[in-house]
């Protein structure tokens, strides 16, 4: 975590390299940062981006003793792990609990601007950790909460009402919340449900799903949209590092924005994801389909697009690299060169060939 008042000494990689007088890929390489006795990050073990405190690594460099850090703060700078750490919940739980009004307007980019990593402060993760139902003095239903409310807070408030009762029911949640019982309030309990089923599974391997919903105090009624949205959502995080790893690669050479990798879920069970390229590139986006591998999109806005039973096509539209998963340098050697690619997926075209002959 970023220490109150140390976010001026904040150093990435890339503040690194440039104080040692090397290129980011030589330190990438190199690892100096793993040497024995250098400062640990002050990110936390999970984080993308890894980040130092620059008065630590510059005594070190110059052997001199390293300087200690503050103790902990309410003004401390929590990322997304050490913020779902204090919370008792997974990474992925909290990428719903930050839509809250007040986290969204507390949260701070390391470095600053889009390609920062989002932190935010201790004590807006302890009051929201307060405010929850059923946890502390601002448990209970929040006033209002029968009038209809934003769409992207629905996910939010639904896990709420499920923190203070996993049994919450469907009516309960719809009448609470002003929001439909069909399909709003039941896919949105069937998320989380499920979401926390992949939770615990990750924590106890070998875990059955179904066992998983039990011990989450899930009625059995539910179990069934629960545990599917969970094999999903294991699905989907499987391909993730990878994902995340492509994105970082892509990132470093400098045709694409630096983000964190969100997977999205689509129909029959298949999982995608999308990388913005940055403006100069003659695509918007390259987009990963479970079923079919990267493909280039022509929209920023809607990458991914809608989802169909067959696999996209049209202007603009290249399938990219020599199987599901090619290696990050395959794909970016396919995005510099327009003339790599083809106009279907690579499985579709073996298929046509094998039925034409």
């Amino acid at each position: 975590m970023i220490r109150a008042g140390r976010l001026k000494y904040v150093q990435t990689m890339s503040d690194l390299a440039d104080a040692l007088g090397k290129s980011l890929g030589t330190v990438r390489n190199q690892k100096p940062y793993a040497a024995e006795g250098h400062p640990e990050p002050i990110s936390s073990p999970g984080a993308r981006n890894q980040l130092w405190d620059s008065e630590q690594t510059k005594a070190y460099y110059a052997g001199e003793p390293i300087p200690e850090l503050p103790q902990a703060d309410d003004e401390d700078l929590l990322d997304r792990h050490e913020a779902a750490e204090l919370l008792g919940i997974a990474p992925v739980t909290w990428n719903t609990y930050k839509k809250d009004k007040d986290l969204a307007a507390g949260v701070v980019f390391v470095p600053e601007g889009p390609k920062g990593t989002e932190h935010w402060p201790r004590r807006l993760v302890l009051a929201y950790k307060d405010s929850r139902p059923g946890r502390g003095a601002g448990g209970g239903r929040r006033e209002g909460s029968g009038d209809m409310i934003p769409r992207d807070e629905i996910l939010l408030r639904i896990a709420e009402l499920l923190d203070a009762e996993p049994a919450v029911t469907v009516e309960t949640v719809s009448d609470t919340l002003g929001i439909t019982k069909f399909p709003t309030a039941q896919s949105g309990l069937a998320t989380l449900r499920g979401r926390r089923i992949a939770d615990l599974v990750e924590q106890q391997p070998g875990l059955d799903l179904k066992d998983a919903a039990l011990q989450l105090g899930y009625p059995a009624i539910t179990h069934r949209a629960a545990v599917a949205f969970a094999e999903r959502e294991l699905s989907a995080r499987s391909a993730q590092p990878y994902l995340q790893h492509t994105a970082d690669v892509l990132a470093a050479a400098g045709i694409a924005q630096q983000a964190q990798v969100e997977m999205r879920q689509l129909d029959g069970g298949a999982v995608a994801a999308a990388v913005l390229l940055d403006t100069d590139q003659s695509a918007a986006a390259a987009v990963w389909d479970s079923r079919y591998g990267w493909r280039t999109s022509t929209s920023r806005r809607h990458p991914i697009g809608k989802d169909t039973d067959t696999a996209p096509e049209g202007e603009g539209i290249r399938y990219l690299g020599s199987g599901l998963r090619p290696e990050p340098e395959e794909l970016l050697a396919a995005l510099r060169d327009g003339r790599k690619g083809t106009k279907r997926p690579k499985a579709d075209m073996d298929e046509q060939t094998s039925s034409e002959d």
